[in-house]
Formats: structure tokens, C-alpha cells, sequence
């Protein structure tokens, strides 16, 4: 780093001031001199500085201390501390009050290079982490999560709830669905935001070492430990630590981590003091935890020590609703990300999503939709683009490529009459395939006024079927045949 250009606030005793702005000046760095507190503060507001070198000992002259002044409402970026041997004291105090480092005078050329150089890479890599911190934010606004459909405007309202409190919070969903996503709406939206947020997947660390990773270790506490490393619970202090996979946790770690949250406190392995955090915890997991509970993989009183607060995130196949802002919402961040030009998506391909099931959810879809923006060229996506496998939901008899204007219901009536037809009828077998309950199915086909009816013969409990004459069709070809055929529903 360079420090030609650089701009720096030098208040001190005007016979030490010459001699150290002599050595700043000789390095190309443009200097402003104060003797006082007073003068000191009005050149910084006239002008930006990159930092500030301040004599110990001025809090006596005009104006008060120069360090407490300038370091009020953040003059400057950072204060460096020039002290004679015998004020190394008073100097170390001065760090208390806000000064960033101090130098023990007389000055080496050399040494000043090297602390002001050090404390405006500091300044730089602190401004570009406060800028990330921003951006990422920004992105985990609850403004960008889309949420048109009931199932997500539930989640966001929970989220808003829950935000502003420490509590823990079980976040439950299917893989692919965005736990984490919502783990990071949650944290960037409460008071914890501008401190860490750190996720660790359960499942992805082997059973010997998630002590270690969470907790920390002392050196020599097993093989290959050879210094003292902080755990991800302390990288965490002021935050946010989201455990994602939760129901992999082996049983050992579950009862530590039951400590850290009742206690607040822990110990490194291999360690004998206690180490206190302030984190907040936020778990996750596509297992249902009843079910490892009665199999003896999870502890009860840990399952009731994160459950204070739950929160279920719908699959994609239960928010169609959501699909069409989403796919356009994601495709926008992926040609952000991967510096592509931005790309529209046809309607055809969104009815391609609508009626694709998404056994991945929404991970899955993003990853068709960042495959098909840097394979395929054009500015526009369309249904011809997409993967076999998605368009196999949607093939030439299902006509995917819904006119321009169609609307979301008479997409949805469209794949519920489909999917009757594919499944004979039978409701059970249809709600299950489109991921809701039963009764919401026959509500959909009353309301979409789904014509069904029954074949000869006895039907079974949940199932009826549904014969319509094909356009041009003689009234003997309706007459049912002996022989049982399949039946279809209808969309007319």
C-alpha cells in the first residue's frame, strides 16, 4: 500500500509536529497540523481525513482532549497515539477511549510506514465488510422474499414476530425449501443484524470433530490440535448461530448444546474455563423430530429447548401461487451473480414450472433456471430451453405453452383436471401428487366447477371418474362398454 495522496490530521506540540510531519510529508502524505482540540476539530469538519496522529498529553489545552473530541461522532476513521517513554501508560489508556494504536516516540521512518499502513488496511477491509454486510442484508430483507401464497405470507409474518426476540426458533421444512433462507431473514431483520451470522450443517461434519467445530478446542486436546481454535459458538458472540440439519446431531453433542442454551456458557474440548456467549440460536431440519425421539436418535428435553418458537416452510409444489415472481426473482439475482446479460422468462416456460412438481423445491429451480442461463443463449428463457426432465412434465399433449394472458386458476384447473385424468379419478392419489390435503382438492374441483363422473360399475371409496365426449363425437360413442376403461376427468 501506498501512502502518496493519503491525508492525515497531525495535533500535537508544535516541535514535535514538525518532526513528524517532516517524516509524513517525506512518504508523499499530505498533512494538516493542530495544536489543540480546538483547532483540531475544525479542520476535520472542513475536510476528510484518512486517519488521525494525536501527542498524548493535549487534554489540557484549548478545547479539551483532542482524542475524546475527534473520536465523538467519528471525526476520523481511526487515531494513532504519539507518546514520549515515559507516557506508554497513558497511551495504553488512550486505547480504552478510542484510539486505534499508539507509537513511542522518537519516530522511525520505518515504524510510522508500517502502523499507518497497517491501520488503513484496516480501515479499507473494515469498510469493505461493513459494505458486504450492507448488501447481503439488503438481500435477506423481508421485501425480497417472495410470498404471495398464504403458506409464505404465514412464514414472513412469523418472521417479523420473532426477529426482534433472542428466542430459539425450529424451522421445519422439507430439503430445498430455503430454511436457511428464512434463518437469515430472521437474523438481518433483528438488532443482531451488523454481527455475525454463521450456519453449520450437522449432517456434513463427521461425529468427531462437531465438538470441535462448535465449541472450539485447547492445543493438544487430541491429535493434530496443535493450537487453541475458537469454536463457531464464539465466532458468533453478538450474533447468530443457525444449525441447519439439527436431527443429525449425535446424542453427545445434543447434551452439550442443550448447556449452551440453558447456561449460556461452555467449555473448549480439552479445556477447564468456562467461555460465556451471547448468541442466538436457530435451528433446522426436513426430519420430523417426534419420530427420532420415539427412535432414541434425539433428546425430548433438547427438542423442547429449541421448539419455543416453530416455523414451517411450505414446499414449492404448495405455494404455486409463488412460482412465476419467484422464477423471474431468481433469474435476475443469477445473471447478477454470474455477470450475464438479464434474461425474461416466457410464459411458456412459466407454465412449464407450474405444472412441474419440483421434488427439489426451490433449490431445484434455481439450479434449472442457472443451468439454462449459462447454457442456453438468447435473452429470453423459453419452455424449448428447459431440461427433458422438465418439459416432460409438460410435454406436446399436455400443451405447456399457455397463451399470453392465461391466468394462474386456469393454470391450476388445468393441472387439476390433468392430473385426475393421469391418476383415474382417484382424489387421494391426485391431492397427494399436488401436495395438498383432500378436502382442499374436492374445494378446487366445486369451485372450478370440474366436472366428475362415474364409470359402470362400483367405485372405489375416494374415487369417481369423468367421461366427456371428444369435440365431434357421435352420442353411440358415449354409451359405456362392458369392458372397464380408466377414467379421465374433464376440463369442460
Amino acid at each position: 500500500m501506498t501512502l502518496e495522496g493519503k491525508q492525515i490530521l497531525l495535533v500535537d506540540r508544535p516541535a514535535d509536529a514538525e518532526a513528524t510531519s517532516s517524516i509524513l510529508r517525506h512518504l508523499g502524505v499530505r498533512v494538516s497540523i493542530a495544536a489543540d482540540a480546538t483547532s483540531a476539530l475544525a479542520l476535520a469538519r472542513r475536510e476528510e481525513f484518512d486517519m488521525a496522529m494525536i501527542g498524548v498529553g493535549l487534554g489540557d489545552g484549548a478545547g479539551g482532549d483532542p482524542l475524546e473530541r475527534l473520536s465523538e461522532g467519528a471525526r476520523v476513521p481511526s487515531i494513532l497515539m504519539l507518546a514520549n517513554p515515559d507516557e506508554a501508560r497513558r497511551a495504553i489508556e488512550a486505547l480504552s477511549r478510542g484510539a486505534s494504536d499508539y507509537l513511542l516516540k522518537p519516530l522511525e521512518p520505518s515504524e510510522v510506514v508500517a502502523r499507518v499502513e497497517r491501520l488503513l488496511r484496516w480501515q479499507e477491509q473494515e469498510l469493505r465488510t461493513r459494505h458486504l454486510q450492507h448488501e447481503v442484508g439488503r438481500r435477506y430483507l423481508l421485501d425480497n422474499v417472495v410470498s404471495l401464497s398464504p403458506g409464505m405470507q404465514r412464514v414472513r409474518e412469523q418472521v417479523l414476530q420473532v426477529a426482534p426476540a433472542r428466542s430459539t426458533v425450529l424451522i421445519q421444512g422439507e430439503s430445498g425449501v430455503g430454511k436457511e433462507l428464512v434463518a437469515k431473514a430472521i437474523h438481518y431483520n433483528s438488532p443482531r443484524r451488523t454481527h455475525p451470522f454463521i450456519a453449520i450443517n450437522c449432517s456434513a461434519i463427521p461425529v468427531t470433530l462437531i465438538e470441535s467445530e462448535l465449541f472450539g478446542h485447547e492445543r493438544g486436546a487430541f491429535t493434530g490440535a496443535v493450537e487453541r481454535q475458537r469454536g463457531k459458538f464464539e465466532l458468533a458472540h453478538g450474533g447468530t448461530i443457525f444449525l441447519d440439519e439439527i436431527g443429525e446431531m449425535d446424542l453427545q453433542t445434543q447434551s452439550r448444546l442443550l448447556r449452551v442454551l440453558e447456561e449460556r456458557e461452555f467449555m473448549r474440548v480439552g479445556g477447564s474455563r468456562s467461555v460465556r456467549v451471547d448468541v442466538r440460536v436457530l435451528a433446522a431440519t426436513n426430519r420430523e423430530i417426534r419420530d427420532l425421539i420415539m427412535a432414541g436418535r434425539f433428546r425430548e428435553d433438547l427438542y423442547f429447548r429449541l421448539n419455543v418458537i416453530t416455523i414451517r416452510v411450505p414446499p414449492l409444489r404448495r405455494r404455486v401461487e409463488d412460482i412465476p415472481t419467484l422464477a423471474r426473482t431468481l433469474i435476475d439475482q443469477i445473471c447478477r451473480d454470474n455477470g450475464l446479460p438479464p434474461r425474461q422468462i416466457d410464459d411458456g416456460a412459466i407454465a412449464a414450472f407450474l405444472r412441474y412438481p419440483w421434488p427439489g423445491n426451490v433449490r431445484e429451480l434455481k439450479n434449472v433456471l442457472e443451468s439454462t442461463a449459462i447454457t442456453r443463449p438468447g435473452s429470453i428463457v423459453q419452455a424449448a430451453d428447459l431440461a427433458d426432465a422438465i418439459r416432460g412434465q409438460a410435454g406436446e399433449e399436455d400443451d405447456p405453452a399457455a397463451p399470453i394472458g392465461t391466468t394462474l386458476a386456469q393454470l391450476e384447473r388445468e393441472l387439476i383436471v390433468r392430473t385426475l385424468g393421469r391418476h383415474g379419478g382417484n382424489r387421494s392419489r391426485t391431492a397427494r401428487v399436488l401436495g395438498i390435503g383432500v378436502r382442499t382438492l374436492q374445494r378446487k374441483i366445486a369451485g372450478y366447477g370440474i366436472r366428475l363422473r362415474a364409470t359402470r360399475g362400483r367405485p372405489r371409496r375416494d374415487q369417481k371418474s369423468a367421461e366427456t365426449p371428444s369435440p365431434g363425437s357421435s352420442p353411440a360413442s358415449m354409451k359405456p362398454s362392458r369392458r372397464r376403461t380408466p377414467p379421465r376427468a374433464t376440463s369442460s
